[in-house]
């Protein structure tokens, strides 16, 4: 394949792989790799894969967690809320295992707090990190622990996951289904939009109800950003994304980044690895007419999904690259999509 420009990625979910990884030394087998998941470095360097937002997502109990093998998502219940205790315990968890593979890997993994950050890791090949919080159970309505996570490195979060919290409604997964699904953000989640907004914290739409879209769209000041959804005009989910939250994307100078969940892809709904790149391109192409060319690019769901086999895991990335190629995408586009609208964005948001 021809060489393909280096990936920075809207959103992962290898925290979670790596906290509930029952090996003796979870940070050791992802810097040497070899092992099932989707994001190891040697699986990176193999891809291009440069960084990303690396989430935090708190699984409620006895909820199955591994959504990267097939089941069904026809009209799966929202699951019930998650206490914050056992928030804040899996939210430590999982940013210490950001913290030890930083600490273990002599300078190749770096968490990054900035832009700048993010293009110096790049610039000496160091894995660009971006600490996330996907659903805000582990903060409290004052928004105390909000301090102490932005100290940690937290530089953009999705007030909800597909669950209800204190601060807003998350859309339950189904299909056929409209994102317009229930309520939006709470008073609290109203104030959790301006703390972000104060401190330079990114948010991020992805699992919330068109509601809590609209909401969001009315009380930012930042740029629109759903990290990791699709078009609802192809892929009937309620995860994706309608024509109007795309033009609001737009209009606001915000992104969107593709899903790889095949979930979110194929026009059936269905969770098959079977799905072809072909699916992909035409996801990207619809959110290219719609939202303009420097505003689209990858939000994967690595290790928080099940993706196409042709692609198989952070390696196949030049494959969907190759394929955007062989679409008619020129070099400047690809760029563009592999990293350059990524870290134009986060620019405008996180400085």
């Amino acid at each position: 394949m021809t060489s393909l420009p280096p990936v920075f990625d809207g959103h992962n979910d290898v925290l979670l792989r790596l906290a509930n990884d029952a090996s003796a030394d979870p940070v050791a087998g992802f810097l040497k790799g070899g092992g099932p998941g989707h994001i190891d470095m040697p699986k990176a360097r193999a891809g291009g894969f440069a960084g990303g937002l690396f989430a935090v997502f708190c699984p409620s109990p006895n909820e199955a967690t591994n959504f990267t093998a097939p089941r069904d998502m026809s009209n799966t219940p929202l699951p019930p809320e998650l206490p914050m205790d056992l928030a804040r315990r899996l939210t430590a968890h999982q940013i210490a295992m950001l913290l030890r593979v930083e600490a273990a890997s002599d300078g190749a993994f770096t968490v990054c707090r900035s832009v700048a950050d993010i293009r110096a890791a790049m610039a000496k090949g160091s894995i660009a990190a971006v600490l996330h919080i996907e659903g805000a159970e582990a903060l409290d309505e004052d928004l105390y622990f909000l301090d102490v996570l932005y100290a940690a490195g937290l530089r953009s979060i999705g007030p909800v996951w597909s669950r209800t919290n204190i601060f807003g409604h998350g859309v339950p997964f189904r299909f056929p289904h409209s994102p317009d699904i229930g309520p939006g953000l709470t008073e609290a989640g109203k104030r959790l939009v301006a703390a972000c907004n104060a401190k330079r914290i990114m948010i991020d739409l992805s699992h919330i109800t068109e509601r809590g879209f609209w909401d969001v769209a009315e009380l930012s000041t930042a740029p629109l950003v759903a990290t990791h959804s699709n078009v609802h005009a192809l892929t009937a989910s309620p995860r994706n994304l309608t024509a109007e939250q795309l033009k609001a994307i737009r209009d606001s100078d915000g992104m969107v980044g593709l899903n790889f969940a095949t979930g979110f892809l194929r026009p059936d709904g269905l969770m098959r690895a079977d799905t072809e790149i072909e699916v992909m391109i035409r996801h990207l192409d619809a959110m290219i007419e719609a939202v303009g060319e420097t505003r689209v690019g990858i939000g994967s769901d690595f290790d928080g999904a099940l993706i196409p086999a042709a692609i198989g895991d952070a390696s196949g990335l030049p494959v969907l690259f190759e394929a955007m190629r062989q679409h008619g995408y020129d070099d400047a586009l690809l760029t563009r999509i592999a990293h350059g609208n990524w870290l134009s964005l986060l620019e405008r948001t996180i400085g």
